[in-house]
């Protein structure tokens, strides 16, 4: 997502391949070809659900019950039968990494190993691991304050994190979508539009701002205060992978926000009244 580079910081022995691939390769698409992938890609994903987001918040305005007085469930039960149900969340998950999948498929013809290029190899598990565990903190605490704060200006709906039934499986499952989610979000959204849109020749900042809208514009169906959030925590992830060229961390602390959102919210749904 960044034409011209500027000398800039990062850990010790990170090469940043994928920030530095030029457009002018050899064996390289045009522009127009890879503007042409990424619009797929998003048309397959995240852009596809910004689309949805966009629609879900204009019924939502629309209807005759406040904004503030509405629901957003984000892993609903999809059937009363527990069994059908657990293979219907397993499939979910699964099919939801697929576009992940596609677009390092799509890097790896042009910035091979994809892996690497975006940084979500094991190279560094322990900085990886710190800078991601540090990430969510930063992001977790504010960002459950501003939702309280985005209810009571009735920009937000409630959000009910989980509607799976208190089954043995409700965990691992919220344990495995909340990964999903993560490595969805951070491959596709951070680490390959952000080569694709330097290979087209944007500007680092132009870029990150155009992923951080995105970021926001699929979470839209949360409300308003669901887009702001997410993005200024997009706008902190872009510029974080900018300044290293790796998504791991984002990936590690995208995961932790989501699995204590999921799994608190079951918790404690039933004990801490702000949560229903």
């Amino acid at each position: 997502m960044e034409p011209q580079r500027e000398p800039q910081m990062q850990p010790q022995g990170e090469p940043r391949a994928g920030l530095q691939a030029d457009p002018s390769t050899s064996g390289m698409p045009s522009r127009r070809t890879l503007g042409h992938e990424v619009l797929l890609v998003l048309a397959l994903s995240l852009g596809a659900s910004a689309i949805y987001s966009i629609i879900d918040i204009v019924a939502a305005l629309t209807a005759a019950v406040p904004l503030s007085e509405q629901t957003s469930t984000l892993n609903a039960s999809r059937s009363e039968r527990p069994y059908l149900d657990l293979t219907l969340q397993l499939l979910r998950i699964g099919l939801n990494v697929v576009p992940a999948l596609l677009a390092i498929h799509f890097l790896s013809r042009t910035n091979a190993p994809a892996l690497r290029s975006i940084g979500l190899d094991g190279r560094r598990p322990g900085w990886d691991m710190s800078v991601g565990t540090g990430l969510a903190l930063l992001i977790g605490v504010p960002g459950l304050l501003f939702y309280l704060l985005s209810r009571e200006l009735g920009i937000n709906t409630t959000i009910v994190a989980t509607g799976l039934p208190e089954q043995w499986w409700q965990y691992p499952v919220l344990i495995a979508a909340a990964l999903q989610n993560a490595v969805l979000e951070e491959v596709i959204v951070v680490g390959y539009l952000l080569i694709r849109l330097r290979q087209r020749g944007w500007s680092p900042w132009a870029a990150i701002l155009a992923s951080s809208v995105l970021r926001g514009l699929y979470h839209l169906y949360q409300g308003f205060g669901g887009f702001i959030g997410n993005l200024v925590m997009g706008l902190v992830f872009g510029w974080l992978y900018q300044r290293t060229g790796r998504i791991a961390p984002l990936v590690i602390a995208h995961t932790l926000l989501d699995v204590v959102a999921f799994i608190g919210y079951a918790l404690l749904v039933d004990r801490v009244g702000f949560l229903s």
